[in-house]
């Protein structure tokens, strides 16, 4: 769609929004940009637009509240950021008046230049796009770092050169809303449930993820996780070449990891070594995985492995992520406030290396927990439940036999019952397995406060 001269609806204040009203000004656009929440200040967001160096401020229109179907009627595209779901009743109005709606992924994709890389999965998706964002800057020359890992394509995009490789950490939310977009290379690391509020079901989910894909020809590349039966059997409907990656089965074609945690890459059953994990400072079989795609991505885009192994090998875990926290009377804190679902957390408990404390507990994404608590063993000494879930979980645990929990009201309760009941030699982890929404505004706040009341118990 030619932008120039439209009249574009972005539905939604946030920081990707605002970054789509730049865009979409600078392409020529009219722009209205809407939100529901009425907290929101005109001035406030005219401020936030000129931060952003929104050209022609004078012509974009402020709308908070009620969306009104006279405003819808006379739009040409709708832009909505991935906070929204279709089935929020501004987006209601909007797809009843057939009106074309874009995420900003998206959008972002018309008006960039060069190059993508496409990340998704449920898990590992920020560790993986950090380290190949890196693995590229440390041999491309123009290079960005995008998407749901925290810089919104939408205020890169436009930056962008025809030499330039993007690589973009992309949400289901983010995928629901896609056309064109088409990464050179894509990875979809894991599928399990996640997020079954906003997508109703795991088929509808599954091919939310795999649409990253829609787009790619025999000439692109995606890059799959061999040990996830899903990915596996999808794998023959997708018309891309597709390179596999895998922690337990040697592979004639892809990279492995065997049992000495030795990585391979196999070509036509062909192994060359590659590196061991205790070269890594990454931790854990899911960070191996992660390693394991980014360097699948890297042979992708043709980069020396000598390149791209001295940056495994420098790389260091992206905050809330299984991230040292400090160590206190020989009880070490772990903050993975990123686990904000089942198999996130399980992942972290399987790189705990002495008995631990579990703080978990949040939102309630309609997510079930007998897995979970079947894989905590004997590790887990302790289990301190805080936010919405902590009832359910607590059920869920008692019916499984776990019956030492401790419920709490605050995180910073939870940082003091945990530094009670953990022992010289053992571990404190906030892993919650659960979205951070009902108590903070982010995962990353609650991680930034666990740290901070950590740090308070000196």
């Amino acid at each position: 769609m030619e932008l120039k001269d439209k009249l574009v609806l972005v539905a939604g204040a946030g920081i990707s929004g605002i970054g789509a009203v730049g865009l979409l000004k600078t392409a020529g656009a009219q722009v209205i940009l809407y939100d529901g929440n009425t907290a929101f200040s005109e001035d406030v967001l005219y401020e936030k637009m000129r931060v952003a160096c929104v050209q022609d401020l004078d012509h974009v229109e402020i709308v908070l509240g009620e969306l009104l179907e006279e405003i819808v009627e006379d739009i040409d595209l709708c832009v909505v950021s991935p906070g929204i779901p279709m089935d929020a009743a501004c987006m209601k109005i909007i797809l009843s008046k057939n009106k074309p709606v874009w995420g900003e992924i998206e959008l972002a994709y018309h008006c960039s230049k060069g190059r993508v890389i496409g990340i998704t999965g449920t898990n590992g998706k920020t560790t993986t796009t950090a380290l190949t964002g890196q693995i590229m800057a440390d041999y491309f020359e123009s290079t960005f770092i995008v998407g749901n890992i925290g810089t919104p394509y939408t205020l890169m995009a436009g930056r962008t050169k025809k030499t330039s490789v993007t690589t973009a950490e992309i949400s289901s939310f983010q995928l629901e809303t896609i056309h064109d977009f088409h990464p050179v290379i894509s990875a979809v690391l894991n599928i399990t449930p996640d997020h079954l509020d906003r997508h109703k079901t795991m088929e509808c989910y599954i091919n939310t993820k795999l649409s990253i894909t829609r787009n790619q020809t025999e000439q692109d590349v995606c890059v799959l996780n061999y040990e996830d039966k899903v990915l596996r059997e999808r794998s023959k409907e997708l018309k891309c070449k597709i390179v596999f990656f895998s922690s337990k089965t040697k592979l004639e074609n892809g990279i492995y990891m065997d049992k000495n945690r030795n990585i391979y890459l196999a070509e036509n059953g062909k192994d060359t070594f590659l590196i061991n994990t205790k070269e890594m400072k990454l931790v854990g079989i899911h960070n191996a995985e992660n390693v394991m795609a980014a360097i699948a991505i890297a042979e992708a885009a043709n980069i020396p492995d000598t390149v791209y192994l001295n940056t495994i090998r420098a790389f260091e875990a992206i905050e809330h992520r299984i991230e040292y926290v400090t160590e206190i009377d020989n009880v070490i804190y772990y903050n993975d406030s990123k686990g904000t679902n089942t198999d996130a957390s399980r992942k972290a408990l399987e790189a705990m290396e002495r008995k631990t404390v579990l703080i978990a507990g949040g939102y309630d994404k309609n997510s079930e927990y007998d897995e979970w608590i079947s894989a905590f063993g004997d590790k887990i000494k302790c289990l301190v439940l805080l936010g919405a879930t902590k009832d359910k979980i607590a059920k869920t645990a008692e019916n499984h036999g776990f019956t030492n929990i401790k419920k709490v009201g605050t995180l910073k309760e939870a940082v003091e019952v945990s530094a009670k009941e953990a022992e010289s030699g053992e571990a404190v982890l906030l892993s919650p397995a659960c979205a951070s929404w009902d108590m903070f505004k982010s995962y990353e706040e609650r991680g930034k406060l666990f740290k901070q009341y950590v740090k308070d118990l000196n």
